[in-house]
């Protein structure tokens, strides 16, 4: 209902951006770096952050920008299921049949991956998104797929992507032969306070908004509430401007903030 009150054209604070139009944090930057140095060394490597923190935008973000012809990414978002459950994902993603048998499904993957590497001439980037829940075995295969030729020849790229957890469980002594594989490990922050203004004004000229909306008291309790990730600053901020319009008001005030935390509380 916002939209004509503040005449915007889109929404502000909708998930769906491309890419060229994401706020470059400095969290941000640095994750993209880590992840395109990750590709580089054709190796595995993890991110974890906080639920709303912007994984998987910033993978979206870097993988934009690969040259199609040189690299194939694979996009699998796993949560329970056994082994072989996850080798049917990936060959799904890969464009392979179907397989019953876990060892013929291994086999299906490697042997496709090695036709991208040796025949295409593509690297396959593998990301595994919510591996907070994979089960220890599934971790444990996942590291063997990228095992080739005695370890010398790293022909798949794979990023683990998950929740904080992931971090802590990689570092548990049953997964260390995958925690020594690892040769990027990158935990992405929120927005630090000086940058949420920022942040604002660029969502809100994405709309079409010329000036500030949103009063200093405001952007300051927008911190406090969102601690500074994406996620939770565009659901409280969609929030904000919906309760600013209901009272005819053009800037956001703290009060609005407030009323928007409110309502957003389970």
């Amino acid at each position: 209902m916002y939209l004509r009150h503040f005449a915007f054209t889109r929404f502000p604070f909708e998930n769906s951006l491309h890419a060229d139009e994401l706020y470059a944090s400095g969290a941000r930057r640095e994750a993209e770096a880590r992840l395109k140095h990750l590709i580089e060394l054709r190796g595995i490597g993890l991110l974890t952050g906080e639920v709303g923190s912007g994984k998987t935008t910033v993978c979206r973000q870097v993988t934009a920008g690969l040259h199609p012809g040189r690299y194939r990414v694979y996009y699998v978002s796993l949560t329970t299921g056994n082994v072989l459950d996850m080798y049917k994902a990936i060959a799904w993603e890969l464009g392979l049949p179907t397989e019953r048998s876990r060892a013929t499904a291994y086999r299906a993957i490697r042997n496709e991956v090695s036709r991208l590497v040796q025949e295409a001439k593509q690297l396959p980037v593998l990301i595994v998104d919510e591996a907070q829940h994979l089960r220890n075995d599934v971790l444990e295969d996942l590291r063997l797929l990228t095992s080739y030729a005695m370890d010398a020849d790293n022909r798949l790229c794979l990023l683990l992507v998950g929740l904080t957890e992931l971090r802590r469980r990689l570092s548990m002594a049953v997964h260390e032969s995958l925690s020594q594989r690892l040769v990027v490990r990158h935990h992405l922050a929120g927005l630090v306070r000086d940058e949420i203004e920022g942040y604002l004004t660029h969502r809100l000229r994405l709309a079409g908004a010329e000036t500030p909306l949103f009063v200093p008291a405001a952007i300051e309790a927008l911190y406090q509430a969102s601690r500074g990730l994406p996620r939770k600053i565009n659901r409280i901020a969609h929030y904000a401007l919906t309760a600013a319009a209901l009272e005819q008001q053009h800037q956001v005030t703290e009060v609005h903030l407030q009323t928007a935390v409110e309502e957003l509380q389970p």
